[in-house]
């Protein structure tokens, strides 16, 4: 037995130490409790992916029953094949980088008896427990655990500055939006569980397979796009990836976690473990092709015309995530992890670059405040520019591998889809060298005098730049090939030779806007004033969700909810109950005066009542 239990729950027992005494505890012991267990999490699972070998059948170890109920049996249970190899691996080693790293990007957090600091890695370390979790799940059930845990620590760190209004507002605004998506990946679970009577994905993908194209079609495509309005949320794809962006609240380290190894990734890998399912509804694995590449372009132009540096990354992101939805909806499944995987290197990188960059300016985040940086934080601007030159798909560092992957597989299935996403590449690269260009080339316009940051964050920096480039090279995908099947287009050389012309073309117009003729920015914004300022404010859609669904839903729980159901109807009974019982009340008070001739007088006239009475009813006898 491999003790699977021990990955998620290394970092779990740090959560609880941190949780329940990092208060009194100092700072090292808060660090070492934190970083450690997270450490000894990858070790055990590279131990475990050793001591399983090549993983040509599924590894399962079943611990107890979960829910028993009829003909419903559902257990937690814990599994490793190659697709959940890959993940751990991923989510291990990246998630232990960022936690050396946040060492000292949170070195500043002091405070009473340093509540911010030891707060933060007990939640990182719970982010970790959940993601190893979803990713270990044998089940449905388990992984929406997992799924939910992320949900919620995502809303703990993305607030974690929870005095600042929009910090909180942000963690509000991830925690409902993927509510919405997680309301629809839990309908899919029920349909699973109705109609296939588990929800064990061996049994479930085993009964889908053996079924009839009549009999499955419609409620396996029902399933397939229920799964997927989940995946939208935590994926951040339209129309729910509005929370991704303004996740930039957090601190650093926990963007970096979040976009590149943990959160974001779920989705997309949610969506290629159910690859049997998908497979068999057509209809449905169209829809995320389609889905990701839409956000894959709408996110990219947003990404253009941002100035704050996390911001623009942030959008990159949403942009990738579509890369890896579009390579999966054309049934390129090995090449979408592969892309989660090279992803997670340089988005880290970038990140945690963009967060050296904050730190060695103060907390300053806008790119029109920079500028010249190449020589004041030299070895953060080397960093910075082999996670540029990685997303940008140059060859042969690690995007360039992965992106084409998909590129190819996208070309194979529909030449439209390969066109727009060859444009959408362009995009990337000239975005991401923009924000290169205007942080480290130039003048320097800011204030204050930049520092290069310390060790503790450069080594991680260091580690992410040497898989960023050579990434690549691992054979992800011939790895993952006995898992998934079909997707692979055949290698054309002009293809390749098209999406590389596009990456470099975006970082020569990049250069040629921003160093060469930094006046020609402004000159094209108000040539194409209306269309760019539609793509500054980002579409306005989070103006128009406000419109057609938060204020409506607001202004109407005040006025229907609150002061119709709440104070008129629900506080009216109970207020007029208590008014007639006080009137009441008072009224019987009055009998009770404390005078005897009262009393003997109210005792008379009752007895004449009752004498009275029993007169009348004798005689009506």
């Amino acid at each position: 037995m491999q003790h699977l239990w021990l990955i998620p729950a290394l970092p779990f027992a740090g959560f609880l130490v941190n949780g329940i005494f990092g208060r009194r505890m100092p700072k090292a012991a808060v660090t070492a409790t934190a970083t450690g267990s997270v450490l000894l999490s990858l070790f055990w699972t590279v131990k475990v992916l050793l001591g399983l070998g090549t993983l040509e059948h599924v590894y399962l170890e079943r611990y107890f029953t979960w829910l028993q109920s009829g003909i419903v049996n559902v257990s937690f249970d814990f599994a490793v094949d190659r697709l959940s190899a890959v993940m751990l691996l991923i989510v291990t080693g990246i998630g232990s980088l960022i936690h050396i790293y946040a060492i000292g990007y949170m070195g500043h957090e002091h405070g009473p008896n340093h509540g911010g600091y030891y707060r933060f890695f007990a939640y990182m370390n719970l982010f970790m427990f959940f993601m190893l979790v979803l990713v270990l799940a044998a089940n449905y059930l388990v992984l929406f655990v997992g799924w939910e845990g992320v949900g919620l620590c995502s809303y703990l760190l993305i607030g974690f500055y929870f005095l600042k209004k929009s910090a909180g507002d942000a963690g509000k605004k991830a925690f409902v939006v993927n509510r919405i998506g997680d309301f629809g990946f839990s309908l899919g679970m029920f349909l699973i569980l109705i109609h296939f009577g588990s929800l064990d994905f061996g049994s479930v993908f085993g009964k889908a397979a053996t079924m009839s194209p009549e009999a499955s079609a419609g409620i396996i495509t029902a399933i397939c796009l229920l799964l997927l309005v989940g995946a939208t949320g935590k994926s951040a794809q339209v129309p729910l990836y509005v929370w991704l962006p303004d996740a930039m609240e957090g601190p650093t380290p926990v963007s970096a976690l979040i976009h590149a190894a943990t959160m974001v990734t779920a989705g997309v890998y949610m969506v290629a473990r159910s690859s049997a399912l998908f497979e068999l509804a057509p209809v449905a694995k169209e829809t995320v092709a389609i889905v990701g590449l839409v956000t894959a372009v709408l996110a990219a132009t947003i990404g253009l015309t941002q100035w704050d540096i996390k911001k623009v990354f942030a959008y990159s992101t949403v942009s990738q995530l579509g890369y890896m939805f579009l390579g999966l909806g054309v049934g390129a499944y090995s090449a979408g992890v592969f892309h989660i995987m090279t992803h997670a290197f340089f988005k880290a990188l970038l990140f945690l670059g963009a967060g050296s960059v904050i730190h060695a300016l103060e907390g300053e985040q806008d790119l029109r405040m920079m500028g010249g940086l190449r020589s004041k934080i030299p070895l953060t601007c080397f960093l910075l520019f082999c996670a540029s030159i990685a997303i940008a798909g140059v060859p042969p560092f690690s995007g360039f591998h992965s992106k084409d992957a998909i590129l190819l597989a996208a070309h194979h299935h529909a030449p439209w889809m390969f066109w727009v996403a060859v444009v959408t590449a362009g995009m990337t690269a000239f975005y991401v060298f923009r924000a290169f260009f205007l942080a480290f080339l130039g003048n320097y316009r800011g204030q204050g005098h930049p520092h290069e940051s310390p060790p503790v964050m450069t080594a991680p920096l260091g580690v992410l730049a040497l898989l960023s480039l050579v990434g690549g090279y691992f054979d992800v995908p011939h790895y993952l090939e006995p898992m998934f099947h079909g997707g692979h287009a055949p290698h054309e050389t002009s293809l390749v030779v098209i999406s590389v012309a596009a990456g470099l073309t975006g970082i020569g117009l990049a250069f040629l806007f921003y160093v060469a003729k930094p006046g020609l920015p402004d000159a094209v914004s108000r040539l194409f004033g209306p269309v760019y300022r539609l793509v500054y404010y980002k579409y306005f859609v989070d103006e128009a969700y406000d419109a057609v669904i938060v204020h409506p839903a607001r202004d109407g729980s005040t006025a229907v909810l609150w002061r119709g159901v709440d104070a008129g109807f629900i506080d009216g009974i109970v207020n007029g109950v208590g008014s007639v019982a006080r009137s009441v009340g008072g009224g019987l008070r009055q009998i009770q005066s404390g005078y005897i001739r009262r009393y003997a007088a109210w005792v008379l006239l009752g007895s004449i009542v009752i004498v009275a009475a029993a007169s009348f009813l004798g005689g009506a006898r």
